[in-house]
């Protein structure tokens, strides 16, 4: 009898390509919308250059703000929904602050091993940190857009004026990672691939 290889596995199922891609899309909307509602009133003693903003106007700005909003929201409910039932989230996990400084060094001195479909340590707090600060940003978001009708969102953040900060620094650490992200797909471009085609690996 001939025996049967087993199957190669998928690295990046369909659902996870389609919600990363779409939140890519979601993220990048709302960053520039978000930077050119912030320029009409700003909160520090800077603003953003027009050429990076999206909208030309503060209407415009909101518009495409709170449409891709929505995208945002539904996307990120699917993934935590699909994520805790396919066992995505076990891949964060076991995550201890000796692992995190080990392969943290590692990184800085370019002598970080990469194993495909496997997150490393650093990967894993980055990954984690980005979703607790979108849910944050949403939280915070939702306060700023309807702060007497979701007033108990505003409370959680400390008021109105308290949430625009938190979600401004929400979005710092999102464009953030977005740009560490960025970073490193370009010093390991092999990894991008998989993320558009699935990939395989052996079992």
């Amino acid at each position: 009898m001939v025996e049967k290889k087993p199957k190669r596995r998928v690295i990046h199922p369909w659902p996870l390509r389609l919600m990363h891609w779409l939140n890519a899309l979601a993220i990048v909307m709302m960053i520039g919308s978000g930077w050119q509602i912030y320029d009409a009133s700003p909160l520090f003693a800077f603003t953003f250059p027009p050429l990076i903003t999206i909208g030309q106007w503060l209407g415009a700005a909101i518009a495409w703000h709170l449409a891709f909003m929505w995208l945002l929201v539904f996307n990120g409910l699917v993934y935590f929904i699909w994520s805790a039932a396919s066992g995505h989230f076990a891949k964060f996990f076991p995550l201890s602050p000796r692992a995190v400084w080990r392969d943290f060094t590692a990184a800085l001195s370019f002598k970080l091993p990469h194993e495909t479909g496997v997150y490393n340590a650093v990967q894993k707090l980055l990954y984690l940190g980005v979703l607790f600060a979108g849910v944050v940003i949403v939280i915070s978001g939702l306060a700023i857009w309807k702060p007497v009708q979701l007033w108990f969102f505003c409370d959680l953040c400390g008021g109105y004026v308290v949430a625009r900060y938190v979600h401004f620094f929400a979005m710092t650490a999102i464009a953030g990672f977005f740009a560490v992200h960025l970073l490193l797909v370009a010093m390991v471009p092999k990894v991008l691939p998989p993320m558009i085609t699935g990939g395989r690996i052996e079992p």
